[in-house]
Formats: structure tokens, sequence, C-alpha cells
């Protein structure tokens, strides 16, 4: 193919890209009562799956009701005239890509196929899967984790009992559907740890050093996004210290495979000389 013909293709690719991310986006703009109610609102109520969950641990742990969420108190409100129209649009879009983004990966893997090798075929089809699951496995973690326990400390804060929380409906969905989606990107480090690792910006060596700083990072943002108890705090960043060990061990057998192949091609180079 010419450069303009490769062009074409990348055209073509990020035209189905996104028609996907847009089928998505109506279906979810048409299902408003499920997005809504079901999902993005459901958070709000101290019936969430992800508060009767955390009470019943701490039965289990003999802290009685320490972890019970009782009624969140604070209402939202809609101080725009096309704020809610608005907040209906973004959402879908945010649905919409969720939905998507397996597809758009299959894209993306169709588009760079025809330049691999037979051998990297298969290794950049299973990169495209474990992406996917990633993804959506960092997009339930934001979502059942993350969204509500910020949305319980946030919500029900007080500076004082004579002040009552009153948050803009904007306000809200920006926490749910951002800390979701950025979550969900946050799960593809191990990918991101692989990639560099090929590149030969960073080594096991460097992750292992800075571990420390790293697990001290993770402990501060999970501290800022839950609430001030370090079960909560605990139930955060355990997950993403596992992501991060996940990454140093897919690092190092980057780095072996790297090396084992340039072993090969130089046996190969002195063969053929």
């Amino acid at each position: 193919m010419t450069f303009l013909e490769h062009l074409e293709e990348l055209r073509w690719t990020l035209v189905r890209a996104a028609i996907a991310v847009a089928v998505g986006m109506i279906g979810c703009f048409m299902a408003k009562d499920l997005l809504f109610d079901t999902v993005i609102l459901a958070p709000k109520n101290a019936s969430f799956v992800t508060y009767r969950a955390m009470c019943a641990l701490g039965h289990r742990l003999g802290m009685g009701d320490a972890m019970c969420v009782g009624d969140l108190v604070f209402t939202l409100q809609n101080i725009s005239m096309s704020g809610q129209f608005f907040t209906h649009l973004i959402v879908s879009f945010v649905g919409g890509f969720i939905l998507a983004f397996p597809y758009v990966l299959w894209e993306v893997w169709r588009f760079i196929a025809p330049g691999l090798h037979e051998s990297e075929k298969g290794s950049v089809g299973g990169l495209v899967f474990s992406a996917s699951i990633l993804f959506l496995f960092g997009v339930a973690f934001g979502y059942f984790l993350l969204a509500p326990l910020s949305i319980q400390f946030f919500g029900t804060y007080q500076v004082s009992s004579s002040v009552q929380n009153t948050v803009a409906l904007d306000s809200y969905i920006a926490m749910v559907t951002s800390v979701t989606l950025w979550t969900g990107l946050v799960f593809e480090l191990p990918l991101v740890i692989l990639f560099l690792t090929r590149a030969g910006l960073i080594t096991p060596a460097i992750l292992r050093t800075y571990r420390k700083h790293a697990f001290v990072g993770i402990l501060v943002i999970s501290a800022i996004l839950t609430p001030p108890d370090v079960v909560s705090q605990l139930i955060v960043s355990g997950p993403l210290m596992l992501l991060y060990e996940f990454g140093i061990l897919i690092s190092s057998r980057t780095v072996k495979r790297m090396e084992r192949a340039a072993q090969t091609r130089a046996v190969q180079q002195r063969t053929t000389r």
C-alpha cells in the first residue's frame, strides 16, 4: 500500500470506531431511565450494592455499624436551563465509549495487523483482549468502589450542621463519569509498562527502585478519594498496588524475551557469516 492508501485505511478505521461509539451513545441516550436511575444515580442511594457490602464486611470484622452507610443527606440540583439535556448527552457519550472500547481496540488491531509478522499477530491480538479486559475491570472498580466512596464522603461531609449540601447535577455527574472512565484507563498500566519496556524507556530495576514512591503516591490518592478510615483506603489502594507489581512482572518477562530474541539474532548473524 502507498502512503496515501495507508491514510485512507486509517481514515476508515477512525470512521468505523467513531460509528461504534456513536451507536453506543445513541443506545445509552435512548435508555435514559436505565442509564440514570439504575446506573448513574444508584451510588446516591444508601441501598447501593457497595454500601451494603461494606456494612456486611464491617459486621464480619466486628466493627458493628461503623462501615454502614445511612441516608446520604444531599440533594441534586440543576441550575442551568439546558443542564439536564447536556448532562444526558455527556453521560450517553461516556457510556457509548465504554461499550465500544473493545471494538475500537479491535479496529486498531485490524489496522496494524497487516504490517506484523505472523508471530507478532498472535501477541498483539492477545494484547487487544487483555487491554479490553483490564479496561472493563477498571471501569467496574471505579464505579463500584471509587465513585461510591467518594460520593459518600464528599456528599455527607459538613463543616457545620447549619450548612446543607445541595450538589449541582453537573458536579455529581462529573465525579461519577470521570472517576469511572479514568480508573478504566489507569488499569491499562501493565500494558503501558509493557510498551515502555519494549521501547527501552524503563526496566524492571527502575520499577523496583521507585516501588516505594509509587506505593506512597497510591496511598495518598486513596486517602483523598476515600473516607478517612484504613479499611476503605486499603480496599482502593490494594488493587492499584497489585497492578504495579503485575507491571513489574510483565516488564521482567518482556526484558528476558527481548534478550533471548537478541541472542537468537546474533547467532543467526554469525551463522550466515
